[in-house]
């Protein structure tokens, strides 16, 4: 029997808002999928054939001869998810979804698809196999947080047979643990994958490396709870950046991901070791955390200065602070934007990217908005970062996403040069 996996199309920035490729010189960059497709293909019997399709690089609804099309996707690529499983479904075929969406919005989805996959799925998934063989495929199938020594690692080949000339991301992602204890009132992935961190097996995390860079690119390590301290996904982060130093770096790190209270609490030979591991670049999540979320409302000079510490430290590390900026926090006004954009410059950040707050469905803030009658709009493929879906606290929605674009704009209109450099133009992900 045969599987179609499909990765459906989302909008980016740019796509949600033209205008800044007017302002921001960069080029679009498509970048690689995520790990959900990856991690289920590893787990399938090799006795079913296996068929990949992007949808962004080719619309995904022509036809196939596959028995069952499978799904995972994000809330921004949800819209595009079910008109793809009504089609699929249409023709016949057994459409199963998971992913973040369905996890943690299933009744949203299940009219839409013959099964629903709730949690980490890559344990039951052979289960599921057989019950589509069998006749007896159940409407949905409920798995939590999976013992993570016993998972296979992803298939990343799928993914490399898609690429063509037009089509190669520089890197790829590589998880080193799953689950966060955190809480933080935006993210979705303790609702995902638990609120516990679990470690993967050092011998899973190096089986990623190896397919990684035996393709010849990169890996960017996204998951910034492998910075919390004490933890275990802290020690595995450590066991593979030692790893890499002591082998001659068999591995290319594009970025690691990290937020700012990570970045202080982070003993300096952590990010010595880094350093030495080859990492040049955190990918620095903003808007989350306790000092994000009050550095710019103009109203806490500590959090404002602990932001400003953060970045140092991280440049005395030889380690360039890309940054994220999230806009709309509760705490956030009109002069907000003013605040961020005289930050990046006394900082000296060189590279940053700006969102708009979004109520990820089944996050905290999801349900506290909701209460408050703030959501305006369940059309899933506005929730991406890039336009504004709630009524913010201390401005206009109108307001909010001037903001947004200006923050844009201004930041690139003072940083001419960054925009020249080809590293950039493939990293800035519209």
């Amino acid at each position: 029997m045969k599987i179609l996996f499909v990765y459906p199309g989302f909008q980016r920035h740019a796509a949600s808002n033209p205008e800044l490729l007017d302002f921001v010189p960069m080029k679009e960059y498509l970048g690689s999928p995520s790990l959900g497709l990856a991690a289920i293909a590893g787990a399938t019997p090799r006795d079913w054939t296996v068929e990949y399709r992007d949808d962004r690089l080719e619309p995904a609804d022509r036809p196939s001869d596959a028995d069952v099309v499978a799904m995972s996707f994000f809330t921004p690529a949800a819209t595009r998810a079910l008109q793809l499983a009504d089609y699929f479904r249409a023709q016949g075929k057994k459409v199963v979804a998971g992913g973040i969406f369905p996890t943690m919005m299933p009744d949203e989805v299940q009219p839409h698809v013959d099964a629903v996959v709730v949690g980490e799925g890559e344990l039951l998934w052979p289960g599921l196999l057989r019950d589509v063989q069998n006749g007896q495929l159940q409407p949905r199938y409920v798995a939590g947080a999976v013992d993570v020594d016993q998972l296979p690692p992803p298939d990343l080949s799928i993914y490399f047979g898609s690429e063509n000339e037009s089509f190669r991301p520089d890197d790829y992602p590589l998880q080193v643990s799953r689950g966060c204890p955190l809480s933080c009132h935006a993210c979705a992935l303790p609702g995902t994958m638990g609120p516990k961190a679990r470690a993967l097996p050092m011998s899973h995390v190096l089986a990623q490396a190896r397919q990684i860079a035996e393709g010849g690119r990169r890996a960017c390590l996204t998951e910034d709870t492998g910075w919390l301290p004490g933890t275990a996904g802290s020690k595995r982060m450590i066991e593979l950046l030692r790893h890499l130093v002591d082998n001659g770096r068999p591995l290319t790190v594009s970025y690691i991901g990290i937020s700012m209270p990570m970045i202080l609490a982070a003993p300096s030979n952590f990010l010595k070791l880094a350093k030495d591991a080859g990492v040049d670049m955190f990918y620095l999540v903003g808007g989350f955390d306790p000092v994000t979320m009050n550095a710019f409302s103009g109203e806490n000079p500590r959090a404002y200065l602990r932001a400003v510490d953060a970045i140092k430290k991280s440049w005395d590390h030889g380690i360039e602070p890309y940054t994220s900026f999230l806009l709309g926090n509760e705490g956030d006004d009109e002069g907000t934007v003013d605040r961020m954009l005289s930050f990046a410059t006394e900082s000296g950040i060189k590279k940053a990217e700006f969102a708009v707050f979004t109520p990820y469905p089944g996050t905290p803030s999801w349900h506290k908005l909701l209460a408050e009658d703030r959501i305006l709009t369940r059309d899933w493929s506005k929730y991406n970062d890039a336009n504004v879906v709630f009524k913010p606290n201390k401005m206009s929605p109108e307001a909010l996403h001037q903001g947004y674009l200006r923050l844009w704009r201004e930041f690139y209109a003072t940083r001419p040069e960054v925009c020249e450099r080809s590293e950039y133009e493939r990293t800035i992900q519209f």
